[in-house]
């Protein structure tokens, strides 16, 4: 498939100050439309707003799915992609969970280069910033009956950002959530689909509206197991081992969470994938025996959590401090992604015109 370049005649100022998170859009994006069986009419063209139906099939049923990734440009004017592959492997996951149709991979991230040479100037090069990635993927359907959508749009849209939460890398208050659940194994929590956001947004609200920042998820089931928290994985150090919640069908497996697991087990700190029992972190925090916690993500990349909230009681961790684990990984992670610290995993993408 040929893709078609259509660049802008109206180039937009680009933004000055703190950039925040996704408020910001460069001039260009990258669409192609399914239909017929195939993928068709790739092309780059003016970042503007899609064409849908009032009866498109995502706007009834939430068939819809996207991913996140990261491109940096560094002192030496090298543009570092960050394991896009692996977000486009995950994204087709994704898509085939919802019965929509995947797409060739080594087309689209060709296609994300040629976007992001394109706008290479809106690349911000400030310390903590990066070029935000959002690959999408709808049904665009005009039809009401309860089937996957026979019409797409697959589309990448990029962002210039800074850190995800406004205060930066100060430890987060998060509220463990008791009534609400996330997902449930069968379910579509093990996958990046539109649906589980929107289904996330109560309790994060209530979360905020009691001076917390995220609501942290326990499993349906039990009530009791850790799963994610807000847009991350999240990570337990007790007695110098890090826990993480185990990937069994409900919980996102983030891409910096597997980095993560992978630099932890290279300095040799023990890494266990497992349930995590929340009256078993309240426990370790009582005893002193909770070291820190942390959760990870593309957006935020490492976010230490000072507090917790459960069952009415609020337990401090780490003295409300970021954590010297968490702080070793962010510095050797965000150092692979821009350049600083050599990448003996492979995991980034050196991209020249």
């Amino acid at each position: 498939m040929e893709l078609k370049i259509i660049k802008t005649e109206n180039k937009k100022a680009k933004p000055t100050g703190k950039l925040g998170f996704g408020k910001y859009f460069t001039d260009h994006m990258f669409i192609m439309e399914y239909e017929g069986g195939e993928w068709k009419n790739a092309r780059i063209q003016p970042y503007q707003d899609l064409h849908l139906a009032p009866s498109a099939s995502v706007l009834h049923y939430a068939q819809g799915v996207f991913e996140g990734a990261k491109a940096y440009k560094n002192s030496k004017g090298e543009i570092r992609l960050f394991r896009l592959n692996d977000n486009l492997d995950r994204m087709c996951d994704s898509a085939e969970r919802l019965c929509m149709p995947t797409f060739d991979k080594k087309f689209v991230y060709d296609a994300i280069k040629q976007l992001i040479f394109i706008d290479e100037d809106w690349i911000p090069t400030d310390e903590g910033t990066a070029l935000y990635i959002r690959p999408t993927m709808i049904a665009t359907e005009p039809a009401l009956g309860v089937h996957a959508s026979k019409t797409y749009y697959m589309y990448v849209i990029v962002s210039p950002v800074g850190a995800y939460y406004a205060h930066g890398l100060a430890p987060v208050k998060l509220l463990v959530e008791e009534n609400y659940v996330r997902a449930a194994k069968g379910g579509t929590g093990g996958h990046k689909v539109i649906g589980n956001y929107a289904a996330s947004m109560k309790a994060g609200e209530n979360a905020q509206a009691k001076g917390y920042d995220q609501a942290m998820w326990l499993d349906a089931k039990h009530h009791r197991y850790v799963e994610e928290v807000g847009a991350m994985n999240i990570f337990f150090v007790i007695d110098g081992v890090a826990y993480t919640p185990a990937l069994r069908g409900s919980i996102l497996p983030g891409i910096t969470r597997r980095s993560v697991i992978t630099l932890l087990k290279s300095h040799n700190i023990k890494v266990r994938e497992m349930n995590v029992d929340i009256r078993k972190v309240a426990e370790a925090a009582e005893n002193g025996k909770l070291n820190e916690i942390f959760g990870t993500g593309t957006a935020a990349v490492i976010s230490p959590v000072g507090w917790f909230g459960y069952h009415g009681k609020d337990y401090e961790v780490n003295k409300g401090e970021m954590g010297e684990i968490s702080k070793m990984i962010y510095d050797e992670l965000t150092g692979i992604q821009n350049g600083k610290y050599p990448d003996k995993f492979g995991w980034v993408d050196i991209i020249k015109k």
